[in-house]
């Protein structure tokens, strides 16, 4: 029996394939539970329209990332801290101080997405990377002065 799944199935295929299984395991099964419906003409139609939309919906998501990417790299983060005699912080600079002075220069970012190498200490010019998309990523240079 053909299925098309409308939900991942472990095993089995993820949503949108078109697999062959058993026939008990479709009807009594899949189908029930709202994990397949039968490979129909009409319901091949709508799965191929709704993997059109997605691809078009990704890839405006990709393109919005790069730009803002691109944005991001061109000027650097400047971030204020109490430090030492000798340039050493006290304290360090961390992801969501970052995520605070892209804020204030207009950018909504997810402190979560922001990946330090190494915690900041010293003052000084840094680099971290921000995940924008899984398939972008900007590099930022993060610029510690002492106040």
């Amino acid at each position: 029996m053909k299925v098309l799944l409308t939900q991942d199935v472990k095993k089995t295929g993820k949503k949108g394939d078109v697999v062959e299984v058993k026939e008990g395991y479709g009807r009594n099964f899949l189908i029930p539970n709202g994990l397949a419906v039968e490979a129909s003409g009409g319901a091949m139609k709508q799965v191929q329209e709704e993997k059109k939309t997605q691809e078009k919906r990704l890839a405006k998501e990709i393109e919005e990332a790069r730009q803002l990417a691109s944005r991001l790299e061109k000027e650097p983060i400047v971030i204020r801290h109490k430090a030492g005699n000798e340039g050493h912080l006290f304290g360090s600079v961390t992801s969501s101080e970052i995520a605070e002075a892209l804020k204030l220069k207009g950018f909504e970012v997810d402190k979560k997405k922001i990946v330090l190498e190494e915690p900041i200490r010293i003052v000084g010019s840094y680099s971290a990377k921000l995940k924008l998309h899984h398939e972008v990523a900007a590099m930022l240079t993060v610029e510690v002065q002492s106040l």
